[in-house]
């Protein structure tokens, strides 16, 4: 059925992304659903935004000295990227590998791990874990610049264990030590003198200088290791190698994944399912999440608005339904802030394990801030994503009864399915408006500012407050 199949699709980009517009669905539907699957798992095929432009209205962004910029930024490429998948990929990674401007105090440092995790996060997952371990934010934020041959320091290689690819009890003590002292001399390039400059904001007119990779022999440990039942003069090159290959990796990472895209109570059969195209891909991420969007428990819909929007994925998927921010404007801060009262200031974890997600992003504080951020973004009937579903609404006929109303707005807010007690409070709150009509002129202003009355309190619905 037509109405079913826009309903998976829709569900897939609220997961795979953060959400589609009435047209995109149409688009979608247009291609097929594994067509859709296949366009968003490769998204080199599709064009990049172009940066040139922000840049051009925020050039702080050649330097990021302002923290907000590197905010101003991610916020504007997920909500007009045509790769979504990559961008909620990169917010995926993010949140597994909580790292955070408060101790760097270095926003360009978080900003160009965002972008390694856009450039890798669909690759395989060794590279990944290579990748980050040679990224210079998360060695200052896990203080692998302190890690040296003659005093060792064990954070990054537990974390790296335990928080990153393995978990509690697939690993003793003693791996954490040999670990650790696999990746000593994995430092930052002259970090003292960075440090001190960037803290200082004392590089100006230049801009703050990138945080490089550095490997120092000198103080690396080079003696016998013994790491997971393996022995061996070891680098951190080789302990990754190894950890991609351990079974408890392809678990670890299968969980995450079917947490973040699928449901937040484990389903043993799925998370196999994942491991074994873990093994079969050597861990190609890319491979993994194609494997995800087409399986059965995917597609259920047992699992559709089952998860707890994300502030991010909330504040992201309410912009780009009203078409707001497709050209750089300074109040996108008002966003970065919204997510941030919501309790997710993106580029900032509050701890080394990330946020908390699930039903835990919603209590009686936050659940009101996440209704009027919603709110106040449709609510504004000149934004471009709202006229347009204006316009739909007066293509299609003249006028609507609140039945009528309710039924449309719901397909034009993507496609979104609401329990049978909801849609009739939505058509209780239509009825108050009567029939809206789009004719004669003079009742258009009226019509066109009850649709958006009806928006708004549909975006308040928990259907829609979940992806």
């Amino acid at each position: 059925m037509a109405d079913k199949e826009l309903g998976l699709l829709a569900h897939l980009m609220r997961r795979a992304g953060f959400g589609a517009t009435h047209l995109e669905l149409e688009e979608y539907q247009a291609q097929g659903y594994e067509a859709t699957v296949d366009a968003l798992v490769h998204p080199e095929d599709a064009p990049e935004w172009d940066d040139d432009l922000f840049r051009r209205y925020q050039p702080d962004l050649n330097s990021v000295m302002y923290f907000e910029s590197a905010q101003n930024y991610w916020m504007y490429k997920m909500i007009n990227s045509k790769r979504p998948l990559e961008e909620k990929i990169a917010l995926f990674w993010h949140g597994l590998f909580a790292t955070a401007y408060g101790k760097l105090n270095h926003a360009k440092g978080v900003v160009n791990q965002t972008d390694t995790f856009r450039r890798h996060g669909l690759g395989s997952f060794h590279n990944i874990l290579m990748e980050l371990s040679r990224d210079p934010a998360m060695i200052f934020w896990l203080d692998n610049k302190d890690n040296h041959k003659d005093a060792p320091n064990e954070n990054y290689g537990r974390e790296l264990l335990e928080l990153f690819s393995m978990g509690i009890g697939n690993y003793t003590e003693d791996d954490v030590k040999n670990c650790a002292r696999a990746f000593t001399g994995w430092t930052i390039a002259n970090d003292e003198y960075m440090s001190v400059r960037a803290s200082r904001d004392s590089i100006w007119p230049s801009g703050r200088i990138d945080w490089q990779f550095e490997y120092r022999p000198e103080d690396h440990d080079d003696t016998e290791k013994y790491f997971l039942g393996r022995t061996g003069n070891f680098n951190g090159e080789d302990i990754i190698d190894i950890i991609a290959m351990r079974p408890a990796t392809s678990w670890f990472i299968s969980g995450k994944l079917y947490n973040y895209f699928v449901s937040d109570t484990p389903n043993e059969e799925a998370i196999a399912f994942l491991a074994e195209e873990y093994r079969k891909s050597n861990g190609d991420i890319r491979s993994m999440l194609r494997a995800l969007f087409m399986s059965d428990f995917f597609k259920s819909e047992d699992v559709w608005y089952a998860k707890v929007k994300s502030p991010t994925e909330l504040v992201v998927g309410t912009a780009r339904l009203a078409g707001s921010f497709t050209t750089p404007q300074w109040d996108i801060t008002n966003l970065d802030s919204d997510a941030n009262f919501m309790g997710q200031e993106i580029l900032n974890p509050p701890t080394v394990e990330g946020w908390h997600t699930g039903t835990e992003w919603v209590d009686t504080g936050t659940l009101v801030e996440r209704v009027n951020s919603s709110a106040l973004v449709i609510g504004d009937v000149l934004q471009p994503g709202v006229q347009a579903m204006i316009r739909r609404l007066k293509n299609r006929q003249d006028s609507y009864q609140p039945d009528e109303l309710v039924d449309e707005c719901l397909l034009l807010v993507g496609g979104l399915q609401v329990s049978d007690g909801t849609h009739e409070r939505l058509v209780e709150f239509a009825a108050n408006f009567g029939e809206v009509s789009f004719t004669p002129e003079d009742a258009v202003s009226c019509s066109e500012q009850q649709v958006v009355e009806l928006l708004q309190v549909i975006l308040a619905t928990r259907e829609y407050q979940m992806a």
